[in-house]
């Protein structure tokens, strides 16, 4: 691990460089002894203390900042939101290299492994409102729908209906 370390109208003393380094210590098993580079910068504006953390790592840059009335304070928080950037960035690597398989033996698996369905399941489409219209009038609101049924209320029974779109181009109807 590399550190630089710059400070604006304020002097970075060997405490604050320990700080650092310390709890980069707690969090190295992230990085995994994979070259990084740390720049710290530290800054006092109108008795708020920033600091600035920029984490180079593999091919990618991590960086947090924060401000607060107390520099280790400040320091500690940036390097906890560092934390949380590299262990997101490291799981979405370890993902997408277990995920990865090679073409072929994807499609070999899927015909070997792929049990015929033994029970089917239940899965709900919608729901819509049950319109009163005539038997005619469904057919006609079936023609101009992509479905292949329609579920209505008949109006002259006041009850349930379901038109349906058949084989040989006619309507079926289905009243309980």
């Amino acid at each position: 691990m590399k550190f630089e370390y710059s400070g604006r109208h304020i002097d970075v003393t060997p405490a604050l460089q320990s700080h650092v380094e310390d709890h980069f210590k707690r969090i190295e098993h992230i990085f995994r002894n994979k070259p990084i580079k740390a720049h710290v910068i530290i800054e006092v504006e109108r008795g708020r203390h920033r600091s600035e953390i920029i984490v180079y790592w593999r091919n990618d840059v991590l960086t947090a900042t924060t401000r607060n009335s107390d520099m280790y304070v400040s320091l500690s928080q940036s390097i906890d939101k560092i934390e949380k950037q590299a262990l997101k960035l490291k799981n979405k690597v370890i993902d997408r290299s277990h995920r990865a398989a090679r073409v072929g033996t994807v499609g070999l698996r899927t015909a070997e492994l792929a049990p015929a369905p033994s029970n089917p399941r239940i899965i709900s489409a919608r729901r819509y409102a049950v319109k009163p219209v005539m038997p005619e009038e469904a057919a006609l609101m079936l023609n101009g729908e992509a479905n292949s049924f329609l579920v209505f209320r008949n109006a002259e029974t006041e009850r349930i209906s379901v038109i349906f779109k058949r084989k040989d181009g006619n309507f079926g109807l289905i009243e309980p």
